[in-house]
């Protein structure tokens, strides 16, 4: 038998697979973002319409393409005949559940409009379509003002630097308050808001949105002024001191901050009348950024953010260009992370590709700018960048992508080995359309999803009945935990551990040895060696790596094991005895010895809430949070009301919810939003 073959250990570490750099800071490879430009370029906008439910912003979507020309009749979210709402689901429910594209031209720039979902379910969709967007309209209802899910979504914008421009919309329903409405949106949205239109007649029929005209008028164009003197040193000399900003001064002055974020335009109007819609186009062509000039010329990079699934069983991917071109019948590499945090590389070919906006398909590039639907790659899933790796290629500035704090485990209706497979395969066919689903099989052999809340359920259900004919039943949604190592633990076994020519004390042919050690907050799982370059065959060492993935999906807790830098520190094998199964089942073994040694610690996830009370319940409320781990950072009195602001461990959230309307006799506001994750206290901590 040959001698048995260890490499020996070096330094320093290599990292074959390197961490996914934070995007919340930066923008990937330093690509300039929107805090540095100071003018619109580019003929084509991309823009993403978002609003709390039910504010009208499909009806608005409809209400741009219809005055805009690019559809000939206006749809009715009601009657289930809008553009963007063309799943059955969605015209059935009268809800966007999935993100959807269509294209106007106006004043020679081709707009592309992103309709996103409203209801706080569905928020990594609307996160994942910010960030292929240039701008956004933010829509409100003129009746119910800054809802919660408003300023989620305000924030959301801020943190992604995307220019942004207000509608408020249902001025002619009654109740409309526009009067009032400013200055609630400038105490809760945003505190720059400049009004560039005021109404008249509100809550009738007959309300109509005036705008404001700085080019005739003096005193519109001071009232601008004075807005803008808030953000602008230079322009409250102006206005202090004179002369006078002239209409030009004003609008590229105008145009500059918006760009860069430290005002919002703020339109009033009616998705219904359609008063107000042509001003909000020409702040959408004038005011809100296109392309950077240059960026055609660059490597290609885009990125995959919307999927369509044809009857065929082909794949129509949405992409965003950032860079560079794509062509047809052009080979491109396309990458993604895996749920283990790997990344992965595929390659295929473009069959053919549409550019938005264009009246048909025909053989064409999609260049820098533009949003295409490029069919032909096989495989491709929502959220793969197309081109340069994701981690090293320009981009927007990157929002993380709020994670699921929910779990359920589904089963077909009628139970079946065959029924159970067609289930699992379907699930998994949807998470290529939503990648945090993160369909998973579980020993017993049904298949757990994550979620972001109840809704998301329903939405599943409807969706495997009517695409797949299956009914499925889901088991009560629980909050997923995770475990992180709080120490460094080593584990090593190898051949030759009962004498010469023997195998490892676990029975198996093969040397190896793990060192687990924490890494940075959400770096995910990282898998470096030490051990010498070519000491195994390629195929031992993949089992190594993806056996450490694997093993970590079940910490000592029984939660998946993130955040952690695991390392293999020796090697070894015999040949032609060492299998790729040997190391299989090794590596796992030392996982998990490894992980006793490091310890881990629980974490669970958090809520960040924002509530509004009456002041009188005061003391009930906090009196019924502290018991729960929550946490008050913040009080804010306003007459007879109280917003409180603070942090609650996730699992609780629907008991809060239910004990309010009794603490406030139904008088609570409450929003929530996840929020990272802190230590678990004992009741969470062990996986049930």
């Amino acid at each position: 038998m040959p001698a048995p073959r260890e490499g020996r250990r070096t330094a320093p570490a290599r990292t074959p697979h390197a961490p996914a750099a934070s995007r919340e800071d930066r923008r990937p490879g330093g690509a300039p973002d929107n805090s540095t430009r100071t003018s619109s370029t580019g003929t084509t906008r991309n823009i993403g319409i978002v609003a709390h439910v039910d504010a009208g912003k499909t009806s608005l979507t409809e209400r741009l393409l219809y005055d805009t020309g690019a559809i000939d009749t206006l749809g009715s979210v009601d009657a289930g005949t809008t553009r963007t709402d063309s799943d059955a689901l969605e015209r059935r429910r009268g809800i966007t559940v999935r993100s959807a594209v269509a294209s106007f031209t106006a004043r020679g720039t081709r707009v592309n409009l992103i309709d996103t979902p409203g209801h706080a379910d569905f928020v990594a969709e609307v996160e994942r379509a910010l960030e292929v967007l240039d701008g956004a309209v933010l829509v409100l209802s003129a009746v119910e003002g800054v809802q919660p899910q408003t300023r989620v979504l305000m924030r959301t914008l801020r943190q992604m630097r995307l220019p942004t421009l207000l509608f408020v919309n249902k001025i002619d329903r009654p109740g409309a308050r526009p009067g009032e409405l400013v200055a609630e949106i400038r105490r809760k949205l945003a505190p720059h808001a400049v009004p560039l239109s005021r109404v008249q007649a509100a809550g009738s029929s007959g309300a109509r949105a005036l705008p404001l005209r700085p080019q005739d008028d003096a005193a519109d164009r001071a009232e601008i002024a004075e807005a803008l003197a808030d953000v602008d040193d230079v322009l409250l000399a102006r206005v202090v001191d004179g002369p006078p900003l002239s209409p030009d001064e004003l609008r590229t002055a105008l145009a500059g901050h918006t760009v860069r974020g430290t005002v919002q335009p703020l339109y009033f109007g009616s998705a219904l009348t359609g008063e107000g819609i042509e001003r909000l186009v020409a702040g959408i062509t004038e005011l809100l950024p296109g392309t950077p000039d240059g960026a055609a010329g660059g490597a290609p990079h885009g990125r995959v953010f919307a999927l369509e699934r044809e009857p065929s069983g082909g794949r129509t991917a949405y992409v965003r260009m950032f860079t560079g071109q794509l062509e047809p019948r052009r080979r491109v590499t396309y990458h993604r992370r895996s749920a283990e945090g790997t990344r992965q590389e595929h390659t295929g070919r473009i069959s053919s590709l549409q550019v938005a906006g264009d009246p048909a398909p025909r053989a064409q590039r999609l260049v820098a700018g533009e949003i295409g639907r490029v069919r032909g790659l096989t495989g491709i899933r929502v959220g793969d960048t197309v081109g340069a790796p994701g981690d090293d290629a320009p981009g927007p500035a990157g929002v993380r992508l709020a994670t699921p704090v929910l779990q359920s485990v589904v089963r077909p209706a009628q139970p079946g080995p065959d029924a159970t497979a067609r289930l699992h395969t379907a699930l998994t066919l949807m998470a290529e359309e939503d990648p945090l689903l993160h369909a998973r099989a579980e020993p017993d052999g049904a298949t757990s999803v994550l979620l972001h809340g109840e809704v998301q359920k329903e939405i599943i259900a409807a969706t495997l009945a009517e695409r797949y004919g299956i009914e499925a039943v889901f088991e009560p949604s629980r909050v997923v935990c995770r475990e992180r190592p709080v120490g460094v633990g080593e584990a090593a076994d190898g051949i030759g551990a009962g004498g010469r020519y023997t195998p490892a004390a676990s029975g198996h042919w093969a040397t190896v040895g793990l060192r687990v050690e924490p890494g940075p907050h959400g770096s995910g799982v990282v898998f470096r060696y030490e051990t010498e370059l070519g000491a195994l065959p390629y195929a031992f060492h993949r089992a190594v790596e993806e056996t450490v993935h694997e093993a970590l999906r079940t910490g000592p807790h029984g939660w998946a094991v993130t955040d952690c830098v695991v390392t293999l520190i020796r090697s070894g094998f015999a040949g032609p005895v060492s299998t790729a199964a040997d190391f299989r089942g090794l590596t796992r073994l030392l996982v998990a010895r490894a992980l006793d040694r490091a310890g881990t610690c629980v974490y669970e996830p958090y809520h960040a809430f924002e509530l509004e009370i009456p002041l009188a319940a005061l003391h009930r409320v906090t009196g019924a949070l502290a018991p729960l781990g929550g946490t008050v950072t913040d009080t804010v009195t306003a007459g007879a009301v109280c917003t409180l602001t603070g942090a609650l461990p996730a699992r609780h959230v629907p008991r809060v919810r239910q004990m309010l309307p009794g603490l406030t006799r139904g008088e609570a506001l409450w929003w929530s939003r996840p929020a990272g994750e802190r230590p678990a206290s004992p009741g969470a901590s062990e996986h049930p």
